[in-house]
């Protein structure tokens, strides 16, 4: 024998399926009112997608990449070293990839006569050392570092020195 409450729970159930169709014939309607595009509705979408086109475009030269190929028109010296970092061994262990970062940063000071004070009117000069150069140097960890290191230093108009990898390294 079927008690209220089972009546009432299956009366529940049967009316979710009537609800589902409800839906689903809503859905039917909103798609056949979806107009057709006319001709000039159509030029209208190709004319915003050439825009967009043109606006990626643009991004795309404002790359960060496209900015190193304008350093490297801008380069007014270039020089390739190969930099002993056997002191850094001399060093407690925990200590040794960052004494191979400054012996890095002070031979490149010293064979590039970077300025670092600022005198009147004029800017000191900056040093970069690229994220590939420090990965290399913390590559084995930090208690060991390599023995020597291959680089790039490259010098722009505006005095900035940067150091990358040398080719092939």
């Amino acid at each position: 024998m079927a008690t209220e409450k089972d009546k009432g729970l299956r009366e529940e159930h049967m009316e979710e399926p009537a609800d589902v169709t409800e839906e689903a014939e809503e859905e039917i309607e909103e798609a056949e009112e979806t107009e057709v595009l006319e001709p000039e509705a159509a030029e209208e979408e190709v004319e915003e997608a050439e825009e967009e086109e043109e606006e990626f475009l643009e991004a795309e030269k404002r790359r960060p990449g496209k900015e190193k190929e304008e350093l490297e028109e801008d380069i007014v010296e270039e020089r390739f070293y190969t930099i002993p970092l056997g002191k850094a061994w001399i060093s407690q262990r925990k200590r040794r990839a960052p004494k191979a970062v400054r012996i890095v940063r002070n031979f490149v000071l010293k064979h590039m006569k970077v300025r670092t004070e600022v005198e009147e009117e004029e800017e000191a000069e900056r040093l970069v050392i690229d994220n590939e150069v420090n990965e290399r140097l913390w590559s084995r960890g930090i208690e060991k570092p390599p023995r020597k290191i291959r680089v790039r230093v490259v010098k722009d108009k505006e005095g900035v020195v940067t150091v990358r990898l040398a080719e092939g390294d």
